[in-house]
């Protein structure tokens, strides 16, 4: 006989439904990939388990919504925030109690999960606007956004405050990057190219009859990119910004490495992968010796095509350099190296932020050695050249180079 599970009170059911659809749109906002059948799959699952034992509803959470190692953590996080302890009052009194440090370091605070909960606070039923809630509405058609503002502010003039909301910005973007056509061909239901072998094979087990015909189309797939990030004291706030732009770009792109150099090259990309882009940088600021130190640009560059360039740079890599050139030693290295660089590299995109100065011209001695190797020189100091770029990877194609000439004052090129 088929055991009946405990039920609910009555009362307690929908209330408990609401929170569960809730729980899960937090673990989506905190960037776990929820579907609208785990939340059903969710309220299911606690009709057969004693929802009085807080581990049992636990274990039945995370056994439909954990997919990967990798999530338990933030759903556990997730978990102690949202379903919270009724205690917690009696909890807080204890914390005012004297105790022995035990030297363990306190939790990692999730940023992603914060904003998750803070932009999915559920409104209570049946409250009505204020009328200062109404004019403050009506009065927002006349002002600018803080986003809209942050767009064109340089990245070395921003304030503690705008540096958070401009992190939460670029994170949530989603990059549809573009695809390029290869020499590779798969099975399609139609297409210019007559699978023979299919067909033949069609033919056979239908008894000869050759009237349907099988097809194989191009393949189509996303080039890879690899980043050179200079990390030095004169980059710090633009690298930073530009990390926070990678990561977002990993989140919508497998194919991607990124490689920081000062004066000593440090590959980045599996500190990267990291859910969490405040987690993943701060990991990357202890980690890496020489942040927001010197520039060293042609022993990097030199380290990366003697251990990294051929096994990065294959399949029409493009290389993404971001620095700003200001490199004087070794000044003959660093031009040898740009041009080893580019019979590797399919094209390399230069972004520099030295270009949102109007009278910026190629007079350093490292700026005047990098520019002859390039493809494109673009600015990189504020959120709408970054935005910019995002939208010309969009439209990336297997258009010939057009070299950026060191003749041209700001040396900013399109790029196919």
């Amino acid at each position: 006989m088929r055991a009946i599970p405990p039920q609910p009170s009555p009362e307690s059911a929908p209330t408990l439904a609401r929170n569960v659809v809730h729980f899960v749109r937090v673990l989506r906002g905190a960037g776990l990939p929820m579907t609208p059948s785990q939340a059903v799959d969710a309220i299911a699952a606690l009709h057969w388990i004693d929802l009085d034992r807080r581990d049992d509803v636990r274990a039945a959470l995370a056994t439909l919504l954990v997919s990967a190692p990798d999530e338990r953590e933030l759903f556990d996080a997730a978990f102690n925030l949202f379903w919270r302890d009724p205690d917690w009052e009696g909890k807080l009194r204890a914390l005012l109690l004297p105790k022995v440090r035990n030297g363990l370091p306190p939790p990692k605070r999730n940023n992603r999960l914060a904003d998750a909960l803070a932009a999915r606070q559920p409104a209570s039923r049946g409250a009505r606007a204020t009328p200062e809630t109404e004019q403050h509405e009506l009065r927002a058609h006349v002002t600018f956004s803080a986003e809209e503002r942050l767009r064109h502010r340089d990245f070395d003039t921003l304030s503690a405050d705008e540096w958070r909301t401009l992190r939460h910005v670029i994170r949530g973007q989603r990059l549809p990057l573009a695809t390029e056509p290869t020499r590779r061909l798969k099975t399609a239901s139609h297409g210019t190219h007559a699978d023979l072998r299919a067909s033949a094979r069609h033919a056979v087990r239908s008894g000869g009859d050759w009237t349907v015909w099988k097809y194989r189309a191009v393949t189509e797939r996303k080039p890879p990119l690899v980043l050179l990030l200079d990390i030095s004291g004169s980059m710090s706030a633009y690298s930073r910004a530009v990390l926070y732009f990678c990561h977002a770009l990993l989140q919508s792109r497998e194919r991607l490495q990124v490689f920081l150099f000062g004066t000593r090259l440090t590959n980045a990309t599996r500190a990267l992968r990291e859910r969490d882009p405040d987690v993943a940088i701060a990991a990357l600021a202890d980690q890496v010796v020489d942040w927001s130190g010197g520039t060293r640009i042609g022993p990097a560059l030199a380290e990366f095509n003697r251990r990294w360039a051929r096994r990065v740079l294959s399949g029409r890599a493009t290389v993404l350099l971001v620095t700003d050139g200001l490199d004087h030693e070794a000044i003959d290295l660093l031009e040898t190296e740009m041009a080893r660089l580019r019979r590797f590299a399919h094209r390399i995109v230069w972004l520099n932020p030295l270009l949102r100065y109007s009278g910026f011209s190629p007079k350093a001695r490292g700026v005047a050695a990098i520019l002859p190797h390039i493809d494109s020189h673009r600015p990189v100091h504020n959120l709408e050249c970054l935005a910019a770029f995002g939208r010309d990877l969009a439209q990336l194609t297997r258009a010939p180079r057009a070299t950026a000439s060191a003749g041209t004052p700001g040396g900013v090129t399109p790029w196919n």
